[in-house]
């Protein structure tokens, strides 16, 4: 009988392992991850997907119109977002409690700050818009904006100048990386007092961000410090997440524009710390530069094994704005889709286009072409272009079955299909979101001549005739 009692405990215990890693299975599955087929692009819930995005600001959970802003996007088919930690504009509220004399409690939180915090990742959780998370809003810890962030030891009643080494008074752009508020892990300066509520902050952020699967961890915004800082904070939120039978997925993002800068290979080559990448300041270049950059650096990551979701949460742009053009918005945009990158989205006004009519209409022809190709199948193929003058054209290619001609302005070029027969060609005329009739054209001696209907942005889908 004993035995009989020893075997049904066990096979309990059995039964209940198997729920529990089918739990954890099921958990992971949902989660947004590196696509298991395609693993440059994200997987969200088991599908496979691009983002797309934009929006009015960079710390969206602070605004009174985040649902509509939300509405707006998934309206064209956006489902991604930036969320910087950030408290600098009007309005904004502080993570932390303050006093009467106007002091803040670091070991107190303010709940209006969190309150917002979680409405937003409900609110995007609830359309499936995917939120790239900024820990560390590194502008909120320099020049006017230290002067009355609560961590500056001027305004609050935990630490002091002396014993948190940090000054009150930070006049320099980050780029010369002068606040040692971003030295205080144990590889830098090993500030304990300050590192202390560093982790309060986080661990706050975490008891709110780890109850939800849509959410990618960045660990600032255009760093220049050492890498020892960030990989600290990434380890730390894979730590958190570990504990909670969670698997997240971190980045860096540094502030160099060449990706060629050393500062980026700390992400490049760092899977373990750095589950995928963001080169957002590719975007400061323009024409081929830009094109040729962006994929210098997949055929770097693919020839050394290191291929996974390069994201762009910031394409700058905007006409009378501090950063290129709205143009190049618009071109910087289509050309990271076409080259591979899992992510796409308009930084806010007014470096960017935001998510103005401009940015609706190019985001819902994205999404028109993902829907009408074999979109994740396909590769960059700008060697398939014959008679192409510089940034006239940029090509995603499937060779033998599917071509897509990016033309930022009207153009005229003679594609390589590399066999004879009739064609169909689509165009879609970007700024409209609308396609033009379907019309077939036979290819001479293998190539087919692309003139798009007339000047602007266009896109030609090319395939072969059912």
């Amino acid at each position: 009988m004993r035995d009989i009692d020893r075997n049904i405990m066990k096979l309990n215990r059995i039964c209940l392992v198997l729920l529990l890693s089918v739990a954890i299975l099921a958990t992971t599955r949902a989660q947004i991850q590196p696509s298991a087929r395609y693993p440059q692009y994200w997987s969200y819930q088991g599908v496979d997907m691009l983002l797309l995005g934009g929006s009015v600001e960079d710390n969206l959970f602070q605004i009174d119109s985040l649902t509509q802003q939300l509405d707006l996007l998934a309206s064209v088919g956006g489902n991604y977002v930036r969320n910087t930690m950030s408290s600098r504009d009007p309005g904004n509220e502080w993570p932390f409690h303050m006093l009467p004399d106007g002091k803040y409690d670091l070991n107190q939180f303010n709940p209006q700050y969190w309150d917002r915090f979680e409405r937003f990742l409900r609110e995007t959780g609830a359309r499936n818009i995917i939120v790239q998370l900024e820990l560390w809003a590194t502008f909120d810890f320099y020049r006017e904006n230290w002067l009355v962030n609560p961590f500056n030891p001027n305004n609050n009643i935990n630490y002091n100048l002396r014993r948190s080494k940090l000054d009150s008074v930070v006049e320099s752009h980050p780029v010369f990386t002068e606040n040692n508020f971003f030295r205080s892990v144990p590889e830098q300066m090993n500030l304990g007092p300050v590192l202390w509520y560093q982790k309060l902050f986080v661990d706050k952020l975490l008891s709110y961000s780890l109850e939800f699967d849509h959410v990618l961890y960045c660990m600032d915004n255009e760093t220049s410090v050492s890498s020892d800082w960030g990989k600290f904070w990434s380890r730390y939120i894979q730590k958190a997440a570990s504990l909670k039978n969670r698997k997240v997925q971190t980045t860096e993002m540094w502030d160099p524009h060449n990706l060629a800068h050393p500062m980026h290979f700390e992400t490049f080559d760092n899977p373990d710390i750095f589950s995928f990448v963001d080169i957002s300041q590719n975007n400061h270049q323009d024409g081929d530069d830009h094109w040729i950059n962006g994929l210098r650096q997949f055929e770097y990551l693919t020839k050394m094994l290191l291929l996974r979701p390069v994201n762009n949460v910031k394409i700058y742009g905007n006409d009378g704005g501090p950063h290129q053009t709205t143009r190049n918005a618009i071109e910087s945009f289509c050309k990271n889709v076409f080259i591979g990158a899992a992510s796409a989205r308009f930084h806010r006004p007014p470096s960017g286009q935001g998510l103005n009519e401009r940015a609706q209409s190019v985001i819902r022809s994205m999404r028109m072409i993902v829907g009408a190709s074999d979109f994740f199948k396909g590769v960059p193929a700008n060697h398939l272009l014959q008679n192409r003058a510089p940034n006239e054209a940029f090509c995603r290619a499937i060779t033998g079955e599917q071509y897509l001609i990016y033309f930022p302005d009207g153009g005229d070029i003679s594609l390589a299909v590399g066999m004879e027969g009739t064609f169909l060609i689509r165009w879609l005329d970007v700024m409209q979101s609308t396609w033009q009739e379907p019309i077939r054209a036979r290819g001479a001696d293998g190539t087919l001549n692309l003139i798009p209907p007339s000047s602007g942005h266009w896109i030609a889908f090319i395939s072969k005739p059912e």
